[in-house]
């Protein structure tokens, strides 16, 4: 994942803060953008208006060719040479963006693609073989060795009382669904959309990266004891696939699945998107096209879950879409291997740490993410690619990352609005961090910084029992954020030392996530609950976002953010985002 620098926060009067703002690009440049050899050569971009008639119009009057409308971000995807893409711009009316690819990066690339046949390597040696049922008496053999995340976040419990997220819809955009397995997947479907194939229902996942979030998220699977082996097995699912068979996608396909999602929210009753992907940040939350997309759905009503990214323990390393401020961004915990022993559980080494560009903190909790199991077709790439991960028989395929605790973080949401219908996105959030349970060490303090276990492990029966409300989101306005009338930062900040802290909570330095050797990665801590936040959740707040304050240059970050801050302006960075990058299973 790329590294960018910030842009540093100074609290200047109560309640104001500022920011280091950068140079429009001059005339000049722009042209330069431009300039030969490319001037003919034809690139894919996301042009962006006031409406979609507008800016599928002005693509048309250039000569450009139109691919694809995304209403939910006013634009269109086009295919334009230097030459039509320079006059677009230089109407002042629109806002152009190279189509940035994206690929998921779930696992190392091999030196070929083997032929589509069951893996070879050694099996999972974990432990031993017992019987699980899909719900409805059929039998299918099954590794019982990682089922242990639904009882460490508590949605046992809640099974145990009825709530496993019936009538509540999951949304998964991502490589598709095999229901080849035990999970029971058929009968919740409601509806899936594959846009890389003309809309029509997806028929399958040739990667395996869709089907292995989507069983962490609501297999149906029984095991013996009675455990279900999916979060909220009940909850039903709408599959929206928007990668290929080798994990790769682009932001035109991740926007327009998208806005499918938000189109057909009340058709098919969706209240939670999973959203396990995530791309370097190349320009400020809101000017990203993808994240404008993430924020409209939001907006409308769907809980937005989002994995953190895998960049971690180095700090500013969230990526797209989990920096956007409204969204739940989590992190990975791990169990160190000992299933059912929390004494050594921790937080993930890989686990991608905040504040963001903007000064938010993320990301907001924690959730399992080290070797997750979970269902996949030994026939995928991903199984072929890491055979000594995958169990043939059983069908179960052992991955780590953000992915997998976002993924555990959405069926814990369709618990929540099960329990509790009325629930808004902000007050889901809201109800989320006041119950998380954050890591302490014998001393009673915390064990990671703020920015890198959030408000903590979330906790599936806190939550659900919890009647927090307005303690997220607060100072933030997401009509005016998509509007453009009004942007936000965020409350962290870093001092002459290094140390990230929250400008709100004067008395409280959170660590610093920079020196890395300031947190053991061997051992474990207690989860606690009951900790006492300072002054509240004042870290989850936003502030308006204000330009040409004088910063002290000791404390200001400098930005290096490659899509240019001006409407009117160009992308001109199409490097290849990451939508989650291989790391080893810890």
């Amino acid at each position: 994942m790329n590294k960018l620098r910030p842009v540093a926060f100074l609290l200047l009067t109560l309640g104001a803060f500022c920011s280091l703002s950068y140079a429009a690009p001059s005339e000049a440049q722009k042209a330069k953008a431009f300039a030969n050899p490319w001037e003919t050569h034809i690139s894919r971009y996301i042009v962006e208006g006031a409406s979609v008639q507008g800016a599928q119009a002005a693509v048309i009057r250039v000569g450009g060719k139109v691919r694809r409308t995304l209403t939910i971000i006013n634009g269109v995807s086009a295919e334009l040479t230097g030459e039509e893409a320079r006059k677009l711009q230089s109407s002042g009316e629109l806002r152009l963006f190279k189509d940035a690819a994206v690929t998921t990066k779930a696992a190392p690339p091999p030196p070929a693609p083997p032929a589509p046949k069951g893996p070879k390597g050694p099996k999972s040696s974990a432990s031993p073989t017992t019987i699980l049922t899909d719900g409805t008496g059929v039998a299918a053999k099954r590794n019982q060795y990682e089922t242990d995340y639904p009882i460490l976040v508590g949605a046992d419990v809640l099974q145990a009382r009825g709530i496993t997220g019936q009538g509540v819809t999951i949304a998964v955009l991502d490589t598709g669904l095999w229901t080849g397995g035990a999970d029971n997947f058929n009968p919740r479907i409601l509806a899936s959309v594959d846009i890389l194939n003309g809309g029509h229902p997806v028929s399958g996942d040739a990667y395996g990266h869709g089907t292995h979030i989507t069983s962490i998220a609501a297999s149906g699977s029984v095991t013996p004891n009675g455990h279900y082996f999916g979060i909220a097995p009940n909850a039903n699912l709408v599959i929206v696939r928007a990668f290929d068979g080798e994990g790769q996608g682009s932001y035109t396909n991740v926007i327009a699945g998208l806005g499918w999602i938000v189109a057909n929210q009340q058709k098919y009753k969706i209240r939670v998107v999973n959203l396990s992907f995530g791309a370097p940040p190349q320009s400020n939350y809101w000017d990203d096209p993808l994240n404008q997309a993430v924020m409209a759905a939001w907006r409308a009503g769907i809980v937005v879950v989002v994995s953190a990214g895998n960049g971690g323990p180095t700090p500013m390393t969230i990526g797209v879409p989990g920096n956007v401020p409204y969204v739940i961004t989590v992190g990975a915990q791990t169990d160190n291997f000992t299933p059912f022993d929390p004494t050594d559980d921790r937080l993930a080494s890989f686990s991608s740490t905040g504040p963001t560009y903007e000064g938010f903190v993320k990301p907001e909790m924690i959730a399992p993410g080290g070797h997750m199991v979970g269902s996949m077709s030994y026939q995928s790439y991903l199984a072929n690619i890491d055979p000594g991960s995958m169990s043939k028989d059983e069908f179960l395929f052992t991955m780590s990352g953000t992915s997998q605790a976002a993924a555990v973080t959405s069926g814990v949401v369709a618990l929540m609005l099960q329990a509790d219908p009325s629930l808004t996105p902000d007050t889901v959030k809201c109800r989320l961090i006041a119950s998380a349970n954050p890591a302490v060490n014998s001393s009673g303090t915390l064990a990671y910084s703020v920015f890198q276990q959030g408000a903590g492990l979330v906790n599936a029966t806190n939550a659900v029992n919890s009647v927090a409300a307005n303690c997220a989101n607060q100072g933030l306005n997401v009509s005016a954020d998509i509007a453009g009338t009004a942007h936000f930062g965020g409350p962290a900040n870093q001092d002459a030392s290094g140390n990230f802290y929250i400008m709100d909570m004067a008395s409280s330095t959170w660590g610093s996530p920079l020196s890395g050797d300031g947190y053991t990665w061997t051992q474990g801590y207690t989860w606690t609950q009951g900790y006492t936040w300072t002054q509240g959740y004042t870290w989850t707040q936003g502030y308006t976002w204000t330009q040409g304050c004088a910063l002290n240059s000791g404390y200001a970050w400098s930005t290096n953010l490659p899509w240019w801050n001006t409407r009117g302006g160009l992308n001109t960075a199409a490097a290849p985002a990451s939508i989650e990058d291989w790391v080893p299973n810890e």
